[in-house]
């Protein structure tokens, strides 16, 4: 008896994997990411939220460990502030945009001037040598000047708007002369006056508050990165 010959159709096949899927994963995918995206451009970026988000996908996805740099240097500006025994004049702090120092003006001017004092110059220098190190070249800085309501009126302040001014400008001109690029955009000098204080600067009878305007009369340096302020 003749043997059948075998159809080639005979032949058992692998089943097919359907991958359809696929394209409705990556579209969902899409989808997110647009959302995402969409959310970002209509929202304000806290800084050290984004950055520890950025370090967890790196470790958790990357495998990576990822560096800090805002939470690094708010860590050396503390070891300023504490290595120059300023902590009473000083505060450092992180906020949704950056690191905020508030120095007192009482220590870092003498009354009605824009002159520094020592122990401003020692800070300042410090501070200087870490924002001019290349971990921190694109970080932003904003040097604000705040005074309390006491009139002044002299040749070269004729008002709380020049002092503050003037105060602010003396930080940025110090952080140029230690190599802190001032041929860039980089640093600014800003004045609010007396229109932004922390404290009452007198009680509801019109009386004075000493302690407050002390409180009031302060030098804000704000740093930042670019990418603090949008994307």
């Amino acid at each position: 008896m003749a043997r059948r010959r075998r159809s080639p159709l005979d032949t058992k096949r692998p089943a097919e994997i359907n991958e359809d899927w696929l394209a409705t994963y990556a579209d969902a995918i899409t989808l997110l990411m647009a959302f995402f995206v969409m959310l970002v451009s209509f929202s304000k970026i806290e800084l050290p939220i984004f950055e520890k988000i950025q370090a967890g996908i790196a470790e958790n996805i990357g495998k990576r460990s990822v560096v800090r740099p805002t939470e690094i240097l708010e860590t050396d500006l503390k070891d300023v502030v504490f290595n120059l025994q300023l902590d009473k004049s000083v505060s450092v702090k992180t906020d949704d945009e950056g690191i905020l120092m508030e120095l007192a003006s009482g220590s870092f001017f003498q009354p009605g001037s824009a002159d520094l004092t020592r122990d401003a110059v020692l800070f300042l220098k410090d501070v200087g040598d870490l924002l001019k190190q290349p971990r921190y070249m694109g970080f932003q800085i904003e040097v604000k000047g705040h005074t309390d309501d006491s009139p002044i009126n002299t040749p070269r302040f004729p008002s709380n708007w020049e002092l503050a001014a003037g105060r602010a400008i003396a930080v940025v001109r110090f952080f140029g002369a230690v190599g802190v690029d001032p041929q860039s955009d980089r640093m600014r000098a800003i004045s609010y006056g007396d229109t932004m204080p922390k404290l009452p600067n007198e009680d509801d009878q019109g009386n004075p508050i000493p302690e407050n305007r002390e409180v009031n009369r302060r030098i804000e340096v704000r740093v930042f990165p670019k990418y603090a302020r949008g994307l």
